[in-house]
């Protein structure tokens, strides 16, 4: 019994001496990062230029297929029955090609753009990463959490924030 006490007594000595120790936490804003790293901000353009020049592809060919419609249904009256079926079925041919190019394209999770993304940001990300570790082990942090992610942060003492030196080790790249 005297040495469960004596267990049970140095657990709780243990375990206070580790609450006590200190421990250096830190925290980025990684939306500051992103928008002032010169590397994202390129990725970024190229991202924004291809869904702009995709996004102008779809409203083209949905303009193209809505002009197609109402041509039909202005014709429709006066077609004879076997060219109004092959008028319908052109028709549902070609919002089923828009419906697959638009998915091919600009679907959320497998689409061009999406796939263009992570091509971009997979090594940025990287980068700030290391970046992030590199900066805590210097610093001597044990943690690092991230401001702008899910994350909650009620209060931060700016003397933790590791930001703007993260920027500056991706900048000079060290």
């Amino acid at each position: 019994m005297k040495s469960y006490i004596l267990v049970f007594a140095l657990l709780i000595l243990g375990f206070t001496s580790f609450a006590q120790s200190t421990q250096k936490i830190g925290y980025v804003d990684s939306q500051v990062i992103l928008t002032q790293f010169s590397e994202s901000i390129k990725a970024q353009g190229d991202l924004d230029a291809l869904t702009k020049k995709l996004t102008e592809q779809r409203d083209s060919i949905q303009a193209a297929l809505q002009q197609s419609f109402a041509d039909y249904q202005k014709q429709a009256e006066t077609m004879p029955a076997d060219k109004k079926a092959a008028a319908e079925q052109a028709l549902v041919k070609m919002e089923n090609d828009f419906r697959r190019w638009s998915q091919e394209k600009l679907g959320q999770g497998t689409g061009e753009i999406y796939k263009r993304q992570e091509e971009l940001f997979t090594p940025i990300k990287a980068k700030v990463y290391a970046a992030i570790e590199k900066v805590a082990q210097d610093e001597k942090m044990q943690f690092v959490f991230d401001k702008s992610g899910d994350i909650i942060l009620l209060y931060a003492d700016n003397s933790f924030d590791i930001t703007f030196k993260v920027l500056d080790r991706l900048r000079t790249n060290k």
